[in-house]
């Protein structure tokens, strides 16, 4: 025999192994494909979607300074109860008490200036009325020319008399301003509640906010007797929520308890608008704040912890079901268009040790189950793994149960 029949004859039988091996991967040693199957039946569905978010108080105060002073005394800590009015801390009034003493001696200058005016009017009044009534008498005792001096001398004290006036309007509206300014160095409680954050110590400088610079944040007052949880929605579930949904959530600092809540609150545009995406010049995702308000609980809970919600946006009792992973998509050649072939969601059903593929129409989707409108009836067989089975799986393919695959390899080894 020949060199050249003799490799011949050796990539015949490699051909023959290699296909002997391909068979044999997916008929199971001639007996069909080792796979996972669940028997179809009926079961309560309940659809949901999940986000995280973190706690915050239905209801909270951040206190800011409306003067710049020093923090004088404080009079609460972080974490204590407060009443409507309580006092909370207080600022150094030194500078402020002296403004509202200049603003007081500008008041008494212009009340001062205003009696001034007012005997000067008094005076001009008196002195036109004689010399208009020596006119009237006797034109040759004065002239009209002094009479009209005489009546210009007391518009000029009128008028005189009405700036004074202003004045003292203008010093004692500075004066209001100066006792409000005063009185803005005490702080009291807006609301009752707890004292979530505290930002100050006795001794610090406290600033007032500009245009462009935000003041100092002195003290967060919190109504924690509602409390929210704030999570961000991907846009392509909000559609699914509805106002009153039912949610448990998850706090990460009590991973021992589920909470329950309702859907308060949905926005209506998005956290960060596109155009604010377009002007970085990246693609982020849409995101939409949905806020949902926890049921009463005798958990200490504090703002800003972390949770995540699973919002229940629908249920089905006694819905036939299928295995998620057993949903799977194959081509349609039955309604193939203008050079495409669509693509029809089914799953393999088994009879007899033969898997066949069968379009089905699902509903809603569970954490583990798809809900079967049409297509399957409760009894059947399906195929529901592994997962690269499936993708590979054609139609009419054996198949058998991959414990019984187990099963024989046992029984070959004894």
């Amino acid at each position: 025999m020949t060199g050249l029949q003799k490799g011949f004859i050796a990539l015949i039988v490699v051909g023959v192994l290699a296909a002997a091996a391909v068979i044999s991967m997916r008929t199971g040693s001639g007996r069909g494909a080792a796979v996972r199957m669940a028997d179809i039946d009926r079961q309560d569905l309940v659809a949901t979607v999940t986000a995280s978010g973190n706690i915050r108080a239905r209801r909270s105060v951040d206190i800011s300074s409306d003067v710049a002073a020093r923090v004088a005394d404080l009079l609460v800590e972080e974490g204590q109860n407060v009443e409507v009015g309580d006092d909370l801390l207080r600022l150094d009034r030194t500078q402020l008490e002296a403004s509202r003493s200049r603003a007081q001696a500008s008041v008494s200058q212009a009340q001062a200036q205003a009696a001034q005016q007012s005997a000067n009017l008094t005076r001009q009044r008196r002195e036109y009325d004689r010399i208009r009534g020596l006119w009237m008498r006797d034109s040759l005792l004065v002239s009209r020319q002094q009479v009209e001096d005489a009546e210009t001398n007391l518009e000029v004290a009128r008028a005189n008399m009405d700036a004074a006036e202003y004045g003292v309007e203008v010093a004692e509206a500075a004066l209001d301003e100066a006792e409000d300014r005063l009185a803005k160095t005490v702080f009291r409680a807006p609301i009752a509640g707890k004292v979530t954050r505290l930002n100050v110590e006795v001794g610090e400088t406290v600033v007032v906010g500009t245009m462009n610079n935000a003041g100092s944040l002195i003290l967060t007052i919190s109504d924690l007797s509602v409390v929210e949880v704030v999570v961000q929605m991907d846009e392509t579930d909000v559609p699914r929520l509805a106002l009153g949904d039912s949610a448990e959530v998850d706090i990460d600092a009590f991973p021992d308890q589920t909470f329950t809540a309702r859907v308060t609150e949905i926005g209506n545009s998005a956290i960060r608008p596109p155009s604010q995406n377009a002007a970085s010049g990246q693609q982020q995702a849409i995101d939409f704040e949905v806020v949902l308000t926890l049921d009463p609980t005798d958990v200490e809970l504090r703002p800003d912890l972390s949770a995540t919600a699973s919002i229940v946006t629908d249920m089905r009792d006694d819905a036939v079901a299928v295995p998620i992973i057993a949903l799977t998509v194959r081509e349609d050649s039955t309604r193939a268009t203008t050079g495409e072939t669509p693509e029809v969601e089914g799953v393999f059903v088994v009879e007899a040790g033969t898997a066949t593929f069968r379009p089905v129409t699902v509903g809603i989707a569970g954490d583990e189950f798809f809900e079967v409108l049409d297509g399957l009836e409760p009894g059947e067989t399906v195929v529901s793994g592994p997962y690269q089975t499936i993708r590979t799986l054609r139609d009419g393919d054996p198949v058998r149960r991959e414990e019984e695959l187990s099963d024989d390899a046992r029984n070959d080894a004894g």
